[in-house]
């Protein structure tokens, strides 16, 4: 019931070459025609809620998400569950606490939103470091994958074919972000979250009819299967091989709930909608989109362990990658009709058009990013048509080395690389934004003390953890330097990213505190409320 017969390879193959051409005239197509930095920053803030909303959730469901959380939810069960339920806290983090005065402060960048109160170049020329060392790891996931996911569905084999891949996928998106700008690379991501929910929701009903639409027997036969028995419905089992698991689950959802709350291709989203208003009729389509599409991968993917069994789904991917793949094939049975073989095409597609946007979106952050708060930030002024061809030479220096790091690290474990991203925006971003547009006394020593301490943090200590290496999944399965005593980073780097900005800003002492005081309390209303409407 899983294997990829020559039909569907050959319509995936079609589905992939379809979606490609259509999504290059789509960039082409809403792409800036003219040299006007709104334009290309915000898309003129022209999408109406519900198409914004759903950019956004396209932005934070990447493929990691839809691979990883489907493998943890097929493996571990309860678990998984809970990791579905923490990125959709993540997002309604964002909703309620973040949104707002994000948009109200920013521009164009998160450095726009932090350099309103504490302007300079370090501090800007510093959040495009963080906003790159914690996109950077994400992207490389995403197109490493590439190769593997297409191996996988076409049925190819060959270290030369999946590099092909990796590289032609790559320079792909280096195309939608240069190319597309922030509303090119939107319409990329309300196609792709169409086509993923479309499908997903089919999927999962058909699955719920083979267990007699009763949730409860579709979780027990999955119990049944798994191996581990009751384990499979109960806490414990994802990180039950560590010393430390229910430490290193806490970790882990702070980590998700903090950090994707706060990754600068999300939070860029934010300054894409055209008023307060806006932004939460936004949030709350993408909250909705987010939240079916959680329920639809835990069907899945929980249907994937109840038909084909824990070991044969590891048997495939050790760490269950292909899981939302395989419990959609597996859930047609062993004869395929003509139009469950386009279901599952449409499936394939949207995971391959996930990887597409995904990497796109990131790109054009770490771009945006060089481009207006580096380059735009020198005491010389740059015309808009230098810092949009800046942005646009810039996709293509953060691509080319993302594409060659990508093709070498593609047959290692990808789970370290996505930790860290996660981890760097949970320990640095999320302080400094937290700190940055609700603490009065905050300083400009405090904001680079969370920035750079939280980052720095998770870096020294993520080599040390079980995912690069002591175990038979890590990343170097070889090698044993595991001497940090946590799977994840989070426990320790989160707490400490606050303390640095806390200690910062202690260490600024009191006369610059009380100038900082005085400055927010200008801009205050500005943060909470917005600015002033326009007179018409």
């Amino acid at each position: 019931m899983t294997d990829f017969g020559g039909t569907a390879q050959t319509w995936s193959l079609v589905a992939f070459c379809t979606v490609v051409t259509v999504t290059l005239l789509l960039c082409v197509v809403a792409g800036p025609d003219r040299d006007d930095l709104d334009e290309f920053y915000t898309g003129y803030r022209s999408l109406s809620p519900m198409r914004n909303g759903l950019a956004i959730a396209g932005d934070y469901i990447s493929a990691a998400t839809v691979l990883t959380i489907g493998g943890v939810i097929a493996l571990s069960g309860y678990d998984g569950v809970v990791l579905a339920l923490s990125t959709l806290l993540s997002l309604l983090l964002l909703m309620f606490l973040l949104a707002e005065p994000l948009r109200n402060t920013g521009r164009f960048t998160p450095g726009d939103a932090l350099a309103r109160r504490m302007p300079g170049r370090a501090v800007r020329i510093t959040t495009c470091v963080v906003t790159i060392a914690s996109l950077m790891p994400m992207m490389l996931v995403q197109l490493a994958s590439t190769g593997q996911l297409l191996a996988f569905i076409l049925g190819f084999d060959g270290s030369a074919m999946k590099t092909g891949c990796v590289i032609g996928v790559g320079g792909l998106m280096i195309t939608y972000a240069a190319i597309g700008g922030m509303k090119g690379t939107a319409l990329i991501q309300i196609l792709k979250m169409v086509m993923l929910l479309g499908s997903g929701v089919v999927v999962a009903f058909l699955m719920l009819r083979a267990f007699s639409w009763d949730p409860g027997a579709l979780f027990r036969t999955a119990a049944e299967r798994s191996g581990v028995g009751p384990a499979f419905l109960h806490s414990g089992l994802q990180f039950a091989g560590g010393p430390h698991a229910g430490t290193d689950m806490i970790s882990t959802q702070f980590a998700i709930v903090l950090g994707g709350a706060c990754l600068p291709h999300v939070t860029m989203r934010m300054f894409t909608a055209d008023s307060a208003r806006q932004v939460r009729r936004s949030m709350s389509w993408a909250v909705s989109s987010v939240a079916l599409f959680m329920l639809i991968i835990t069907v899945v993917a929980i249907g994937a362990t109840a038909l084909i069994g824990r070991a044969g789904i590891a048997a495939a991917d050790p760490r269950g990658n292909t899981a939302y793949l395989l419990g959609s094939r597996a859930v047609f049975g062993t004869h395929v009709s003509r139009p469950e073989t386009f279901l599952f095409t449409t499936v394939t597609a949207a995971i391959f058009l996930t990887l597409l946007a995904s990497v796109a979106s990131m790109i054009l952050a770490c771009a945006n990013s060089l481009a207006h708060d580096v380059y735009a930030s020198r005491a010389t002024p740059r015309s808009p048509v230098r810092e949009m061809t800046v942005a646009r030479v810039s996709a293509l220096a953060v691509g080319i080395p993302t594409i060659v790091l990508a093709g070498l690290i593609q047959h290692r474990s990808l789970q370290p690389l996505a930790t860290l991203s996660f981890c760097l925006a949970a320990s640095a971003i999320a302080p400094a934004l937290i700190y940055s547009l609700f603490w009065r006394r905050y300083t400009r020593t405090g904001l680079l003390s969370t920035l750079i301490g939280g980052s720095l943090t998770v870096l020294v200590l993520m080599p040390g953890t079980r995912l690069v290496s002591g175990t038979p999944t890590a990343a170097f399965p070889q090698a044993d330097f595991n001497w940090f005593p946590f799977t994840t980073t989070g426990a320790v780097s989160i707490p400490l990213g606050f303390a640095f900005g806390w200690l910062g800003t202690l260490l600024s002492g009191r006369r610059e505190a009380r100038q900082r005081q005085k400055d927010y309390e200008r801009i205050e209303a500005r943060i909470l409320a917005g600015p002033e409407p326009r007179a018409r």
